[in-house]
C-alpha cells in the first residue's frame, strides 16, 4: 500500500497522526469525561505556557490518564517492534516475543514474587528479573559452540513456556483468596498501575532498545535469506541474534513487568505493518512500533470504558481484536505459496 519512499513517510505520518488522536480520547474519555480544552490546558500548563488550572479534571487528566496513554505507547512499541525482529531473526510468520521464553518467564517471575513473597509491590523487579534468566536459559539451550540454532530457540522456548504456565498455575493454586483476583488481572494486562515514575522506569528500559534496534534492519533483511546467506553476506549472525535476544528481554521484560502479559500484539501488528509498508526491516520496524503503541492505546481506552466504572483486562480486548485479525489473515493466503515456507 506504502511502498515508495515517499508513501512510506506518508504512511508513518498517517499512524502518528491516529496515535495522537487516539491519546486525545484517551485522556478525554472515561467514566469522567473530559472537554479537549481541558486537557490541552493541563498539558500546557505543565510545560509553561498558562496557569494550572488545579481542578478534579486537571489531575484525572496529569495523573491518572496520561500515564495510562504514555505507558500504553511503550508496551505497545515495544512488543510491536519486538514481534517484527523476531519473526524477521526465526524467518517464521508464528514467531513472537512470547516464543523465546520473555513472556512466561516475566509472568513466572512476578506471580512468584506475589504469591510467595507476598507483595504487589516487588512484582515489576521480579518480572525483570524471570524475563532474563528463561531467555539466557532458552539462548544458551539453543547455542552450540558459536552458533544458535534458530528452530532449537524456538522448540526450547515453547518448552519454558510451557514449563513456566504450569508453574504459575501451581502458584495460583496454592495463593490465598484475596491475592488471586490481582494476579490474574495482571496476567491478562492492565495498565492501571500506570504512574510518571512506572513510565520513567519503562522508558529507561525501552527507549534505548526502540532506537537501537532498527540499526539492526539491514541484518535482519539479510537473515531472511537464511542464516548462511547472511554469513556471507558479511553480517555476523550469532551478534545479531545475540543482540535481537537481549533487547527484546529487556522491552518485553519491562512490559510484561508492569503491564501484564499481553498477547497479541507482538504477533499480529508486524502483519499489519507487512501488508502496508513490505517486508523491509528498514520500515518494517519503526513502522510495527507505531502500530503497536496505537494498537494498545485503543485496548487500552476499550478497558476503561466498555464496562465502566470496572475495568476490562486489556489482553482480552488485544486478543478479540487480534484473533479475527489474525484468522483473516490466513484465510487470505491460504493456497499462496510462501518463500519462508520452507522454514
Amino acid at each position: 500500500m506504502f511502498r515508495t519512499r515517499r508513501g512510506k513517510v506518508t504512511g508513518m505520518i498517517l499512524i502518528a497522526l491516529l496515535f495522537v488522536a487516539a491519546g486525545m480520547a484517551g485522556a478525554c474519555l472515561g467514566s469522567a469525561e473530559i472537554s479537549v480544552a481541558d486537557v490541552l490546558r493541563s498539558v500546557f500548563s505543565r510545560i509553561g505556557l498558562c496557569d494550572a488550572p488545579g481542578t478534579v479534571a486537571d489531575t484525572i487528566v496529569w495523573n491518572l490518564r496520561l500515564p495510562r496513554i504514555v505507558l500504553s505507547a511503550l508496551a505497545g512499541a515495544s512488543l510491536g517492534m519486538c514481534g517484527a525482529a523476531m519473526q524477521g531473526m526465526f524467518r517464521n510468520a508464528l514467531a513472537d516475543p512470547a516464543l523465546i521464553g520473555v513472556s512466561g518467564g516475566g509472568a513466572l517471575g512476578a506471580v512468584g514474587a506475589a504469591v510467595i513473597g507476598g507483595s504487589i509491590a516487588v512484582m515489576p523487579p521480579a518480572a525483570i528479573v524471570g524475563a532474563f534468566v528463561t531467555t539466557a536459559l532458552v539462548y544458551n539451550i539453543a547455542r552450540v559452540g558459536s552458533r544458535v540454532h534458530s528452530q532449537t530457540m524456538l522448540l526450547a522456548g515453547l518448552a519454558v513456556n510451557a514449563l513456566a504456565g504450569a508453574l504459575v498455575g501451581f502458584l495460583i493454586q496454592i495463593a490465598a483468596y484475596e491475592q488471586v483476583r490481582g494476579v490474574l488481572f495482571w496476567l491478562l494486562g492492565s495498565m492501571s498501575g500506570a504512574t510518571w515514575k512506572v513510565c520513567g522506569v519503562a522508558a529507561a528500559f525501552s527507549v534505548i532498545p526502540l532506537c537501537f534496534l532498527p540499526t539492526q534492519a539491514r541484518a535482519l533483511n539479510a537473515m531472511l535469506l537464511g542464516d548462511a546467506e547472511a554469513f556471507h553476506l558479511g553480517y555476523d549472525v550469532r551478534r545479531v541474534k545475540l543482540l535481537c535476544v537481549g533487547l527484546t528481554a529487556a522491552m518485553v521484560g519491562v512490559s510484561v513487568a508492569f503491564c501484564g502479559a499481553i498477547g497479541f500484539v507482538g504477533l499480529v501488528v508486524p502483519h499489519l505493518a507487512r501488508m502496508i509498508f513490505g517486508p523491509d526491516h528498514r520500515t518494517l520496524l519503526p513502522a510495527s512500533a507505531l502500530s503497536g503503541a496505537l494498537l494498545l492505546t485503543i485496548a487500552d481506552i476499550g478497558s476503561r470504558t466498555l464496562d465502566a466504572p470496572a475495568e476490562l483486562p486489556v489482553g482480552v480486548l488485544t486478543a478479540l481484536m487480534g484473533a479475527p485479525f489474525f484468522l483473516y489473515l490466513i484465510y487470505r493466503r491460504k493456497g499462496v505459496p510462501r518463500r519462508d515456507d520452507r522454514s
